[in-house]
């Protein structure tokens, strides 16, 4: 199964959130561009793709190791960014972003210890996907408008394996769905 780790935001942040993407939608050009949609919202942690079945209690376990000595800590989206020129647009994060990168290592680390194949460690960048392109587009109207935004602080408090379920009809727009298949509180209560 197609797998990652991450901080799922709360309902609130997330209403937030979608208040600021629907601005973000009176752009001129933002319906040439794949927004992502509510349920995939999230801060990816540790992308781990196909894992074999027999490995995922092991790496369920890993997680679960690596949350309890991660202790909860604030955080919030705010601003925004790009990568790959234009090609996917996203809000960031702020707040403890040592302990998000503490968590988002650990996670990595659950994942080669649980036998799963991990590419080259890459330095962690905190971003929510917002929206992609195919063929990159000028992103500088969407990054002044959210130069301002920042969401509330909430207080991350478990880590979560979801399940990445890609389109398979071949509709233009459709969604992957996620599906939390595993969700560990951090600190000590995990």
């Amino acid at each position: 199964m197609r797998l990652f780790a991450a901080v799922l935001p709360p309902e609130d942040v997330i209403r937030e959130l979608a208040a600021e993407v629907a601005r973000l939608k009176e752009l001129p050009g933002a319906d040439g561009l794949r927004w992502t949609g509510r349920p995939g919202w999230h801060l990816t942690l540790a992308f781990y793709g196909e894992v074999d079945d027999a490995l995922v209690p092991e790496l369920t376990a890993r997680l679960e190791w690596a949350a309890s000595h991660t202790e909860p800590f604030g955080l919030a989206l705010c601003g925004g960014g790009q990568f790959g020129h234009g090609r996917a647009l996203w809000t960031g994060a702020d707040g403890d972003l040592r302990t998000l990168r503490l968590l988002a290592d650990r996670a990595e680390a659950a994942a080669r210890r649980a036998g799963v194949p991990m590419g080259e460690h890459r330095r962690y960048k905190a971003h929510l996907t917002l929206a992609r392109s195919r063929d990159g587009v000028d992103t500088r109207p969407y990054l002044d408008a959210l130069h301002g935004f920042r969401g509330r602080t909430w207080t991350v408090g478990e880590l979560a394996l979801v399940r990445s379920n890609l389109p398979r009809s071949g509709v233009p727009g459709e969604q992957p769905r996620y599906e939390a298949v595993a969700r560990r509180p951090l600190g000590a209560a995990g």
